[in-house]
């Protein structure tokens, strides 16, 4: 039995939800989002939550049950609250900087990095060394983050790169004489 599956979503104040068939609706004061639950479990509405089931006993019904209703505890969250993840920079003369709609990152290569801000996703640069990434949905937040620490990942040596806010960084010790 999941015991994540088994308990149900609450919907917060001003956040209302719909299930119509397989799709789960959410509308919140953020924006709106939806997500298309398996075919294997069973998503409905009771007592202004939504509960969410397997359509069987099977091991594969049972595995996406837990996964479901994660995923649409997120979509409630996301119009409720919003996500963010923060990214630092580390490294002399490693910055950002927003130019636009695109976000311009100075790595320690010839040139400047320019990152296009997909739709739905708001990108902010308090410092210089800090980028903030936002959004209601919490998969695309994650991968904007990810493909961002992608072009420096943080290295062992100095901890230089971009890194998550709350990463910690493996350090290692260089050459000895």
């Amino acid at each position: 039995m999941s015991r994540i599956g088994k308990q149900p979503v609450e919907l917060p104040d001003g956040v209302s939800a719909s299930v119509e068939g397989q799709t789960v609706t959410a509308k919140g004061p953020k924006g709106e989002l939806s997500y298309v639950v398996n075919d294997e479990v069973l998503v409905k509405m009771e007592d202004g939550a939504v509960v969410v089931g397997p359509r069987d006993e099977t091991k594969d019904s049972r595995a996406k049950w837990g996964l479901s209703r994660t995923m649409i505890a997120n979509i409630v969250a996301g119009v409720k609250d919003g996500f963010e993840k923060k990214l630092e920079i580390n490294g002399v003369g490693y910055r950002a900087a927003m130019q636009g709609q695109n976000l311009q990152l100075a790595l320690g290569f010839s040139h400047d990095v320019i990152y296009p801000v997909p739709e739905g996703i708001s990108i902010a640069c308090p410092k210089p060394t800090e980028i903030v990434v936002s959004g209601i949905d919490k998969q695309k937040v994650g991968q904007v983050a990810a493909e961002i620490r992608k072009y420096r990942p943080p290295e062992p040596y100095k901890g230089k790169g971009v890194k998550y806010a709350d990463e910690m960084i493996f350090r290692k010790e260089g050459k000895k004489k």
